[in-house]
Parts: structure tokens; sequence; C-alpha cells
């Protein structure tokens, strides 16, 4: 089979068990009691289901096993199989995380000890960033600090997935457009094995999305974003930093994933330093986020989501530019243009709110 038939096998076979078993997981939700109820700082308005995640996961790894079994991921060399089982136990380690506090609450910093812990031992297993790209200079080997630098971007990536987990569809659609820029890009730097991943992740996203888009059915919890945010990092870690040693764009490569995975980092960042300006604590929940601030300034829900969703695939196109694609700056220029009509429909929709 044509390796290309194994990604895009990947990718339905995973969109599929999603699109089976939402149904199932939600109506499981309810009988139990499993539920996010209303309250000033969320937007829904009825208890809902938040244990969707718990079919991203399942059609993301039964996806993973069957290619694994009909010979998708060919024969890895030690360290190539041990980084693919790194990304992909990390994955399931994340995802008990958070559907450990999606049922019992855990507390913010018993959820980030155990995080840490994940993420320390995916470096252990070759999950591990171990250059710098430094402007106007070449990649700088960082030595001990690699072990901190990962476990800052695995645990900070899962967590910002997690926090820009405020509106309906918002996470599972811009997780679904990075995972598919993320396969593009790993199946260019030659990462089959990683693009594999991300292919299962991109399959399980959007597919969540055909319950999850305004008005939704159901929420994916902490499991589901944890798992997707933990599995997109990893992947940028061994399908795109860990190629800078050996590939034409170097530099570009330490970057990409920062890129691709902007509108979270950014997002997420901003968050903390406006949080912590203020002398409270960064884990301090609140209405600071980038989809509540359009929403405050007179957007709809529904086309704030789509506004990310363009701004997402815009930052997406970028690293697809940025790494010499063919046509990349074709897509970067599309997606420049598809941005601008969505951030146009939304300025007219303040001025009509405000008017």
């Amino acid at each position: 089979m044509p390796g290309e038939l194994f990604h895009l096998s990947a990718f339905f076979i995973s969109l599929m068990v999603v699109w089976w078993s939402t149904p199932i997981i939600n109506q499981i939700g309810h009988k139990t009691g499993f539920v996010d109820k209303p309250n000033p700082r969320k937007m829904h308005q009825r208890p809902m289901v938040r244990l969707g995640g718990v079919s991203i996961f399942a059609g993301t790894i039964i996806a993973l096993l069957i290619v694994w079994v009909l010979g998708g991921f060919g024969l890895l060399p030690p360290n190539k199989e041990w980084e693919i089982w790194g990304v992909i136990l990390g994955g399931i380690a994340f995802f008990l995380i958070g559907l450990t506090d999606d049922l019992f609450n855990l507390s913010p910093m018993s959820r980030l000890i155990v995080q840490t812990i994940v993420a320390s031992a995916a470096w252990g297993v070759g999950v591990r960033i171990d250059f710098l790209s430094i402007p106007f200079a070449d990649l700088v080997q960082i030595g001990w600090l690699s072990l901190p630098l990962t476990v800052i971007w695995l645990v900070g990536m899962a967590n910002a997935v997690n926090w820009i987990d405020g509106l309906d569809g918002l996470a599972a659609g811009g997780c679904g457009i990075s995972a598919v820029v993320m396969m593009v890009l790993t199946l260019f730097m030659e990462q089959p094995a990683a693009a594999l991943i991300a292919a299962a992740l991109a399959g399980g996203a959007l597919g969540f999305l055909r319950y999850n888009f305004n008005p939704a059915q159901i929420f994916m919890g902490d499991g589901g974003a944890y798992f997707m945010g933990f599995t997109l990092a990893g992947v940028g870690v061994i399908g795109l930093v860990k190629t800078a040693a050996v590939t034409t764009v170097a530099v570009t490569a330490v970057l990409l994933p920062i890129l691709v995975l902007a509108v979270p980092i950014v997002d997420m960042s901003a968050v903390i330093i406006s949080r912590l300006t203020q002398g409270k604590s960064p884990f301090t929940a609140d209405k600071r986020h980038l989809h509540h601030r359009l929403i405050e300034a007179g957007i709809s829900h529904r086309l704030t989501v789509l506004f990310i969703y363009a701004l997402t695939l815009w930052v997406g196109s970028l690293a697809l530019g940025f790494s010499n694609i063919p046509s990349g700056w074709g897509f970067a220029i599309g997606a420049t243009f598809l941005l601008g009509y969505v951030g146009w429909q939304a300025w007219r929709n303040i001025r009509k709110v405000r008017n």
C-alpha cells in the first residue's frame, strides 16, 4: 500500500470511530451525570456532557493501532520507535490525567505535577528539544536545558489547548486544522511515522466537530484537550524540531511547531501575563481569553469561532510557506485573503452591534 494511503486510512478510520462513538459517550454521560453545568464564566446555558474527549482519544488510538498492524509505520529504527511510543503513550497519559479531572476535579497543582512527570518521561525516551534557533545565526545545542524546555513545551501546549476550549467547536476545529498542517509538514520533512499520528489526530478532531460545532451537543472536556495538545506538541518535536540537524531548512524547522500552534500559545501567554501583572494566580479562571474578548466586542459565537479558525489556518499556511513546500506561499496568500474576509465580517458584526 502506498504510504499516502496509510495516512488517509488513519484519518478516515479515526473520523468514523468518532462519528460512531460520540453519541454513545453522550448517552452514558447524561445517564451518569458527568456534565458541565453553566456558570457566569462559561458560555453554555444548559448542562453538557464533558466526556467527548473519550471518542477523540479512541478514534485516534484505534486508527493508529490498525495502521500499525497493517504495516503503515514500517520498520522504524529503535530511536525512532521510542520517539513514536513516547508521543503515543504520553498522549494516553495526558488523556487519563484530563479524564480524571473531568470525573473528580483535580487541583491545578496536582494536575501540573503529574503532567510534568509524564512530560519528563517522554523526554527520557527521545521526545526532546535539543536545539534552539538564534536569529541571524545557526542552531545552538542547549545541553541540560533540553529537559526543562521540552517539559515546558509539552505541558504548556496541553494546557494552552485546554484554555482555548471555551466555545463550541473552537478547540476541536483549531486542533484539527493544526494537525492537518502538521501532517503536511512532517510528510515534507520525510517523517511519515510522525505524520501518521497527526493524520489520526486530525481525523478525530475534525470528526468531533459533527457533534461539537455550535450549537454543541457534547464537550470534549479536559481529557480531549490535554490529549490533543500534548500529541500536537509531541509530533512537532519528533517530526519537525528533531529533523533540524539534517534538513536544509534547519533554523526554520525548529520554529515551525511554534508557528503552527501560535494561536493557543499567544492566547495563553497573554492571559498569564495579564493575570500576573494584576497580582493574580495564572491558574485563576476568568474571561481574558481571545474568544472571550471577541464575544464581548460584539462578534457572534459562530463568527468568533470561524475567525479563530481562519487565524489558525493563516499561521499554519505561513509555516507551509517558510518550509519551502511547493505552493506553500500560494496557500499562504489564499489563507490571508480568507482571514481578511472573515475579519471584515467580524468588523461589520461589531459595528452593527454598536450602532
